[in-house]
């Protein structure tokens, strides 16, 4: 067993790259109700040595829900980023999962504003988490959230 000289505090944020900030923040903000908390625009050695990424300008929004933010960057550079169609099944895929209190109204709002859920709402029947009802749903970008309804 390994001895660290450090330990976890606390989860800050969940950060997604997106292809078009204004559309994705309207969806965070207008159809799941998350706040705006800020936003800011990095570029230049900041956004190069942070991220790893040579020549990196950044447009981001970070917006608030309870005990979470999530934190939407949109990359202008550099010229030759790349986008991918991952799967929930491909290596590197990530999710975030939110828990509603009502799912069929979280899929109706969804659908109204043009996303789509991915798969069908099941009920868990086993585990930790028996009796929630559960779907992935993707946005424009392929990017996937899940939702969970607990059990009433």
């Amino acid at each position: 067993m390994s001895v660290r000289s450090f330990r976890i505090i606390a989860a800050d944020h969940t950060g997604i790259t997106v292809s078009d900030l204004e559309r994705s923040l309207a969806f965070w903000r207008d159809v799941l109700g998350f706040e705006l908390s800020h936003r800011t625009h990095q570029a230049g050695d900041l956004a190069s040595e942070i991220t790893g990424v040579p020549g990196a300008e950044i447009s981001l929004a970070v917006l608030k829900a309870p005990g979470h933010r999530i934190e939407l960057l949109e990359y202008h550079a550099p010229p030759d980023r790349k986008r991918l169609n991952l799967r929930p099944c491909d290596v590197g895929s990530v999710h975030v999962a939110l828990v509603v209190d009502n799912l069929d109204a979280v899929l109706n709002a969804i659908v109204a504003s043009g996303w789509r859920a991915a798969g069908k709402p099941q009920t868990l029947k086993t585990g930790p988490n028996a009796g929630r009802r559960v779907v992935y749903v993707r946005d424009p970008d392929g990017i996937t959230i899940e939702f969970m309804q607990p059990p009433s």
